[in-house]
């Protein structure tokens, strides 16, 4: 029998073992899936809503050992991992409110009076969801597609990383928990040939995938001539960009932490920066103190603020990022030796902030996910906007300004699919989460975010009295 592990960044120890689904449970459970999804859609959204609440209540119950758990599976520090539960709940809460909210995105939408007519178009759920969750935030980014696939209908299966096995048993086991009714949201672990033939030969309607971009190109490749609804989150080199008149304090604080929180391991974590010229080297001062204050050290232990990244190729990778782009030219301003932890072919890597560097650089176009953050000094708006656009990526961008009506003028222009000022790296579940380029495509969260798992649906009555 065919076996997943996760092996514990903290110290390279199996953290956790389950057996791949067979063909069999495989098939079980797009069955089941697929027949619950039929009564599950007559539920009303009222009772969805208080079960979706009912989950997310047991969850946040749960918050210390979950956060442990995220600890030992993908190395984030133990005094920030339970974090991630709030952040669930905020999402999950959010949506389930919007979803039986007077001018829920899920109710018929009238049309106007015609006479002899009764006219109006309803939001049907697609049928089975199938979600693809990656292990940066294990949390977070499942229950973006989770909570609103069931919200508006629809099954839910649940395909999370190797490296998060537990994540997908605590969120069915809360939902079970819950009461939501047997086979309407189910998991899987599976390799990702199974994941593949899910998608091209099994009975969903939906598939979410939060990943890589070779990854999203091979969902789409897998559902080519299905017809699917394919939503794709795909990470990027994002991009914050200090004006002349910023906070200095505020925006070195802010942009710090987009960058090097969980390691630097977040999609729409701060690659690069651009700061005016007159600000430049204060803001790269106060930076490289602030970075060194960080302590590199086991996630499970409480004083630590950078734990290692998810595996030591992971780190490697970085590491040679910055290795070429230094024999390019750019200038180190940090030690690694300050950081004792820090070794190639370790996953403990000391963070790094870059200066002299251009697009010519790999730490400069191509994703990093680690900690690294490479800075530029530019003399206006247009030359940051230039170069903020200059990214296969597109999906968020930060401005740090004292002047809205500026930085609305300069998030105009950027490619991108959220415009932060004055803060970076966060999700509004009140907001469209979506990227363009090849940060993906779709949209989680929001009303709009219903659209994803939703097909309208036209009634035309004419009346015969």
């Amino acid at each position: 029998m065919q076996k997943l592990q996760c092996i514990s960044p903290i110290d390279n120890s199996v953290y956790v073992e389950r057996p791949l689904a067979t063909e069999y449970e495989i098939q079980n459970t797009l069955g089941r899936a697929e027949g619950a999804q039929l009564n599950w859609k007559r539920v009303p959204i009222s009772e969805r809503a208080t079960l979706v609440r009912a989950a997310v209540k047991i969850l946040q119950q749960k918050k210390s050992q979950l956060g442990e758990e995220i600890c030992w599976q993908m190395g984030r520090p133990i005094q920030y991992a339970g974090g991630e539960i709030d952040g669930l709940a905020e999402r999950a809460l959010y949506m389930a409110d919007l979803a039986e909210s007077s001018g829920s995105p899920l109710a018929d939408i009238p049309l106007a009076e015609k006479t002899g007519f009764s006219r109006f178009i309803r939001r049907e759920p697609l049928g089975t969801s199938f979600v693809i969750a990656p292990w940066n935030y294990p949390y977070l980014t499942a229950i973006n597609a989770i909570a609103p696939a069931l919200l508006a209908g629809n099954s839910v299966i649940l395909k999370h990383s190797a490296q998060t096995p537990l994540c997908a048993e605590r969120l069915v086991e809360a939902f079970t928990e819950a009461g939501l009714p047997s086979g309407v949201f189910q998991y899987l672990h599976l390799d990702h040939r199974d994941a593949e033939q899910i998608i091209i030969n099994g009975s969903v309607q939906h598939v979410a995938f939060t990943g890589s971009v070779a990854g999203g190109a091979a969902v789409e490749t897998a559902a080519a001539g299905r017809f699917l609804s394919v939503g794709l989150e795909l990470g990027g080199k994002d991009p914050a960009y200090v004006r002349a008149d910023a906070d200095l304090e505020h925006a070195v604080a802010a942009v710090v932490d987009g960058a090097f929180f969980n390691s630097g391991q977040s999609c729409c974590g701060i690659e690069r920066l651009y700061v005016h010229q007159s600000l430049f080297d204060e803001f790269v001062q106060r930076a490289t103190a602030q970075i060194r204050e960080y302590r590199l050290g086991r996630s499970d232990e409480r004083p630590t603020t950078l734990g290692p990244l998810v595996r030591a190729s992971a780190a490697d990778f970085v590491r040679d990022q910055i290795d070429e782009a230094l024999e390019q030219g750019a200038h180190a301003h940090i030690d690694d030796g300050d950081f004792a932890l820090d070794q190639r072919g370790s996953a403990y890597m000391a963070p790094q902030l870059l200066t002299n560097v251009n697009h010519n650089m790999r730490v400069m176009s191509e994703e990093s996910f680690g900690p690294v953050l490479g800075a530029m000094s530019v003399a206006d708006d247009a030359e940051a906007i230039a170069l903020m656009n200059d990214s296969e990526y597109g999906l968020t961008a930060a401005i740090f300004s004292e002047d809205e009506d500026v930085a609305l003028e300069i998030g105009d222009k950027l490619q991108t699919g959220t415009v932060f000022l004055n803060r970076c790296d966060y999700l509004d579940p009140a907001l469209a989460w979506t990227g363009i380029k090849n940060s993906g495509r779709g949209c989680t969260l929001s009303g709009i975010g219903f659209e994803q798992l939703t097909r309208p649906k036209s009634f035309h009555f004419k009346l015969r009295h």
